[in-house]
C-alpha cells in the first residue's frame, strides 16, 4: 500500500545491505522512518517493544529474524536458542509460533552450506503467502460490504478497533483489505477508527493508513461504539484477530469484547477477518491462551508532537496511581457474526472452520 504515494510493504529483506527493513510503527504518525534488523536480538527487540506489531507481521518478522540467526551462526543450537526467544517475545499472536515453526522445519533438513538460502527462500515465502491471503479475505469480505451497500445505496459506515491494516500484514491488511477493495471498486466507505488506548494503534496507524488511501474515516474514543450503534450510524464491524480458536473464540486487542457486546446488542455484524496462520487449532478453551502483559507505562504515559514539532512523552496519570495493562481480551464465538478468511467466510465454530481448511 502506499505512503505519500510510494508503494511500500512492513518488511522485506535487503540483498544489497544484507539486512531485514522494517517501517518502525513505534515512530508513526509523526515520522515515518525505516529501520533496518542486522542481527537475531534486532528482531526480537522490535517484536517486543512493538517496532513491528499485528499477528501476520510479528511473524514474517520472526521468519527473518531466523535468517538473521542463520546469518551470524548456523550452528542449529544458536537457531534453536533464538527460536525459543523469538516465541517468547510476544505470547499471544499464534502467528509467531507458527512462523517460527515453519522455518525450523524447512531448516531441519538441510545441509548447513544451505541454510541461509533455504531460510530466506522460507520467509520471503511467508510474506507472499500473506499478501495473496490478505488479499483473497479483502475479496471474500468485499461480497459483505457490497451486500450492505446495495440494500442501502448509501455509504457504507464500518467500525474497526485497533490496527488490522496493511501496517499489521505485508499488505493489504486483514480488517482493512475488505474496505480498501470495496473503496477501489467505487463504493462509498466510511470507517470509526477506534482510537484503540493504551497505544492508540486505531488512531496512529489505522487513521494514518486510510487517509494515505484516501478513505473517509474518523477517530472516536474506545467508548464511542455502542451509542453509534444505538444511533444507527454503524452498518457494520470488523476487527483481526491474534489467535483464533478451532472453536470460533477470538483474542484480539483489549476492548473488542466490548464492542462485540454492544454490536450483539444492537443488531450490528461483528465480522473478524483472519488468515489460517492465525488459526489455533489445539487449544479449546480460550481461558488458556496467554494474555499478554505489557508495561503500565503504556497507559500511565502518553507520546504526542508538541507545537514545535517534537515528540514528547507526557504523564497524564497522578504519579501515586497504579495502572495495569492487559493487551488482549476474547470475544466468544456466540458474538461473532462471521470469519473471513482467505479461503472464503464461515460460522464462527469448529464446524465452519474444517469445513474451510481440513
Amino acid at each position: 500500500m502506499r505512503i505519500e504515494g510510494k508503494e511500500y510493504r512492513t518488511i522485506w529483506f535487503d540483498n544489497l545491505s544484507q539486512t531485514v527493513k522494517i517501517i518502525d510503527q513505534t515512530k508513526l504518525p509523526h515520522k515515518f522512518v525505516i529501520k533496518d534488523l542486522k542481527t537475531v536480538k534486532d528482531a526480537i527487540n522490535a517484536i517486543k517493544i512493538m517496532e513491528v506489531r499485528g499477528a501476520p507481521l510479528i511473524g514474517a518478522t520472526a521468519a527473518y529474524g531466523i535468517v538473521l540467526a542463520v546469518m551470524e551462526n548456523n550452528d542449529l543450537e544458536f537457531i534453536k536458542k533464538s527460536s525459543k526467544e523469538l516465541i517468547q517475545a510476544r505470547p499471544t499472536a499464534i502467528n509467531l509460533e507458527w512462523a517460527v515453526h515453519r522455518m525450523n522445519n524447512a531448516l531441519s533438513l538441510v545441509n548447513s552450506n544451505e541454510l541461509l538460502n533455504v531460510a530466506l527462500k522460507e520467509a520471503n515465502s511467508i510474506c507472499e503467502e500473506d499478501i495473496q491471503f490478505s488479499e483473497n479475505i479483502g475479496l471474500n469480505g468485499l461480497k459483505i460490504i457490497e451486500e450492505i451497500y446495495n440494500k442501502k445505496k448509501e455509504t457504507v459506515n464500518i467500525l474497526t478497533h485497533c490496527n488490522a491494516g496493511w501496517l499489521a500484514t505485508i499488505n493489504w491488511g486483514t480488517a482493512t483489505s475488505p474496505i480498501y477493495h470495496a473503496h477501489k471498486k467505487g463504493i462509498p466507505v466510511h470507517v470509526w477508527v477506534d482510537e484503540t488506548r493504551p497505544r492508540n494503534q486505531g488512531a496512529n496507524l489505522t487513521s494514518y493508513e486510510l487517509n494515505e488511501e484516501e478513505i473517509p474515516n474518523t477517530i472516536i474514543a474506545d467508548n464511542t461504539g455502542g451509542i453509534l450503534m444505538q444511533r444507527g450510524e454503524v452498518d457494520m464491524c470488523i476487527v483481526g484477530t491474534d489467535r483464533t480458536l478451532s472453536t470460533g473464540d477470538v483474542c484480539n486487542k483489549i476492548g473488542t469484547y466490548l464492542k462485540a457486546l454492544a454490536a450483539h446488542d444492537n443488531n450490528v455484524p461483528f465480522y473478524v477477518a483472519l488468515p489460517s496462520s492465525t488459526i489455533d487449532w489445539n487449544t479449546k478453551d480460550y481461558k488458556k491462551i496467554p494474555i499478554e502483559q505489557r508495561n503500565p507505562q503504556e497507559l500511565s504515559h502518553i507520546d504526542g508532537q508538541n507545537i514545535n514539532g517534537e515528540v514528547n512523552k507526557i504523564l497524564i496519570y497522578p504519579k501515586k496511581s497504579k495502572a495495569m495493562n492487559l493487551a488482549f481480551d476474547v470475544t466468544p464465538a456466540k458474538y461473532v457474526t462471521a470469519l473471513i478468511t482467505e479461503k472464503g467466510v464461515c460460522e464462527a465454530s469448529e464446524k465452519g472452520l474444517k469445513g474451510l481448511f481440513k
